[in-house]
């Protein structure tokens, strides 16, 4: 699965194109994502993650470490 957050697990999501003459078709949302290099201190190294902005935000506001670890306990490989 190539467009997916690594943090909070957003992906693409199904909607309605609508024109002028109101006829539907189908289209995609995408998610906000960016490729984030970040220094996590605790052991010395730089993680590189996928991520949306707003996961950014969230990485800002409790930490990485805490996300970090929250990560490995889902199971994902860091």
């Amino acid at each position: 699965m190539a467009r997916v957050c690594q943090v909070t697990g957003r992906k693409p999501i199904t909607g309605n194109k609508v024109s002028h003459s109101n006829i539907k078709s189908k289209r995609r949302f995408l998610p906000n994502l960016q490729k984030k290099r970040f220094y996590l201190a605790e052991e010395d190294k730089w993680v590189t993650l996928k991520l949306t902005a707003d996961s950014i935000r969230t990485i800002n506001k409790v930490g990485l470490y805490t996300v970090v670890k929250q990560l490995r306990a889902q199971g994902e490989h860091i």
